[in-house]
């Protein structure tokens, strides 16, 4: 096991790699990158600010109408100062030089700052990582807590009124989008248009820091439901199914058969030899549900109940095109989804200590 975790662990390398140059090379075919979003906000002020005075960014006097640029909305602005803004971002660089100065800081963990918040990137991550931490933690947990058990139950009953209601639940929720389910639970219960139990914006109230240790969980558990039952109704629904089918498909199976005729209670026929292989499929799930919710699955969550989150952080990011802040959360959530997969070849073997990756790939 020793020589197939080290083997994981190099093959990661070249897999990030591959990840970060394949997302640089988008980027340079993207338009709109951070020295047109400095264009076009001056291009909104005054004509003084754009000529002869300077500016904030080193500009100097207007170019001639006639001037040119490869930047959409140059035209008109010196070069020199166009020369300046592609300097201060690191875009008078090759592009080679750029990616390779990059990963070689990201190495180190050094993500720079931020273009535009004047911030080392790094703050920036975990000043939000608390939102997306208590998102993700509690998705994971609650998801899991109750689609396991609930997909066994239904594997046992299947085909029962049970099954078919739950099922309906279950289809229902996974096919509403989690954002309108969001935005129905603000209009009913957050100050909408019936009732106003729950708080709109934030995971803490302002006063949070004068409560007492018991009314700081109240009021952060008050927070986290509308934005947790919103997440969760879609969140377990695919781990359910998973789980019946899964259990369906060991129940049949010879050897429970053979364990039911021994006399074993169905408790222990269920969890002492059909859990194992069952939950294999489940297990394998796991990188998947990890990242998402830690990221992705929190996205719009986030921008509906204003949540100062990751997932926020780094959608806003792209729409500035606010690349450091952008790579940096690629890198990281790339490199844990690799973490995360090799953990979840681990627990394989844990589960089913039959499985044995590093005879496999001998």
């Amino acid at each position: 096991m020793g020589a197939y975790i080290l083997r994981r662990l190099a093959l990661m390398i070249p897999t990030l790699l591959g990840i970060m140059a394949i997302s640089f090379i988008v980027v340079q075919f993207a338009p709109g990158g951070p020295v047109e979003q400095v264009i076009s906000d001056l291009s909104g002020q005054s004509g003084d600010r754009l000529s002869g005075g300077g500016n904030d960014l080193g500009g100097g006097p207007a170019m001639d109408d006639g001037g040119s640029s490869q930047y959409r909305g140059a035209q008109g602005l010196d070069p020199e100062f166009i020369a300046k803004l592609e300097k201060q971002f690191g875009f008078d660089k090759p592009p080679l030089e750029r990616f390779l100065t990059m990963m070689g800081n990201y190495i180190r963990f050094d993500f720079g700052e931020s273009f535009f918040r004047n911030t080392p990137v790094i703050d920036l991550i975990l000043d939000k990582m608390p939102v997306s931490i208590s998102l993700g933690v509690w998705i994971l947990i609650l998801s899991y807590a109750i689609s396991i058990p609930l997909g066994i139950k239904k594997a046992v009953s299947d085909g029962s009124p049970f099954d078919v209601w739950t099922s309906g639940i279950i289809i229902v929720g996974y096919a509403v989008p989690s954002f309108l389910f969001g935005i129905l639970l603000i209009v009913l219960f957050a100050g909408g248009s019936f009732f106003n139990w729950f708080p709109l914006r934030g995971i803490v109230s302002d006063n949070f820091a004068d409560l007492t240790w018991w009314q700081k969980i109240l009021d952060y558990l008050w927070h986290m439901t509308l934005p947790l039952v919103t997440l969760l109704l879609s969140a377990f629904a695919t781990t359910t199914l998973l789980t019946k089918n899964s259990f369906i498909d060991e129940i049949r199976k010879q050897y429970v058969v053979t364990a039911r005729a021994k006399g074993l209670s169905e408790r222990r026929v269920l969890y002492g030899h059909v859990f194992r292989n069952a939950m294999l499929i489940v297990i394998a799930g796991f990188p998947a549900a990890f990242i998402s919710a830690f990221f992705t699955g929190s996205l719009l969550i986030e921008y509906i109940f204003s949540l100062d989150g990751l997932g926020r952080l780094g959608y806003e990011s792209v729409v500035k095109r606010d690349y450091p802040i952008v790579f940096a959360t690629l890198y990281i959530f790339s490199l844990l989804g690799l973490v995360v997969s090799l953990l979840s070849d681990l627990i394989y073997t844990w589960v089913d200590p039959r499985i044995d990756f590093e005879r496999r790939d001998v």
